[in-house]
């Protein structure tokens, strides 16, 4: 049986895509910038997505592909770096996460493109990876829970935290995320497969009040009017897919077992608006 391969295999989401790949029965390969043995069927092998290097040798035998790797920018090129070796290589499915709002979301001038560039990056990958004439599924997601608290974390260290007001966020439990990545690496190529997100909808002041009494943390919260076309459309709701609110785990037992329980969950380099 043929590895797969997973791309931020030790990442926010792939680090919860491998062992649900492994406990499926499929040896895994995850790409790192340094290889070595991962052990107990997870090899891990050296490439950097960002320059190409040592994607050829990431791919070869990997008929499937799950690509998890993600940054605030550039994720159109690394897609591009990935699809060509994995056609080179004769891959057969390609499944790439993205996030819900990827199409809506304008990105018409600097503010957008400073604060909200991550949605226009993941809407480059997309294009990408739909283009490339690989077989493909690519699911867009809400905002995951790991990410949401680490930007809710980082605001709460200010005296006074301010929040975007008429932003609202439908935050998803990463581990679902990470299932619904599996089945469908499991199955067939699909194209754009439906939403996933979470299933309650907050404003983001909401998000910081339920961190702060998690924490027994007190903060004053002072609203901010974003400017730019990205804030209007995700003051109109363009990040939200209320009719795909498919997701169990709530914003409030997510903190009850990270919060309450004192757990710090894995940083980030930079903040995703996941």
């Amino acid at each position: 049986m043929q590895p797969i391969l997973v791309t931020g295999g030790t990442g926010t989401l792939g680090r919860l895509v491998v062992p649900r790949l492994r406990d499926a029965g499929r040896d895994v390969r995850v790409l790192s910038r340094g290889g070595r043995d991962g052990g107990d069927g997870v090899e891990l092998v050296t490439g950097d997505l960002t320059t190409g290097e040592g994607i050829d040798a990431a791919v070869a035998g990997a008929e499937v592909i799950v690509h998890c790797a993600g940054t605030a920018t550039g994720d159109g090129d690394k897609a591009r770096h990935l699809v060509r070796a994995a056609a080179r290589a004769g891959a057969r499915h390609l499944v790439f996460i993205s996030v819900v709002g990827a199409d809506r979301v304008p990105l018409a001038g600097a503010v957008d493109r400073a604060v909200f560039g991550y949605f226009g990056s993941k809407l480059d990958a997309e294009r990408v990876v739909a283009g490339s004439g690989l077989p493909w599924t690519t699911l867009r997601a809400t905002q995951f829970h790991d990410l949401a608290l680490l930007t809710v974390r980082q605001l709460a260290r200010l005296p006074v935290v301010p929040v975007p007001s008429g932003i609202r966020f439908q935050p998803v439990d990463t581990g679902e995320v990470a299932a619904r990545l599996v089945e469908l690496a499991l199955g067939a190529p699909s194209g754009l497969v439906p939403d996933l997100a979470g299933p309650r909808i907050y404003e983001m002041a909401e998000l910081v009040r339920g961190y702060l009494r998690a924490a027994g943390r007190r903060r004053v919260i002072l609203p901010v009017r974003v400017p730019g076309a990205a804030a209007r459309a995700l003051r109109s709701g363009a990040n939200l897919a209320p009719d795909r609110a498919v997701g169990r785990r709530t914003w409030e037992e997510f903190l009850a077992d990270q919060v309450g329980s004192g757990h710090h969950p894995a940083t980030a380099s930079t903040p995703h608006p996941r």
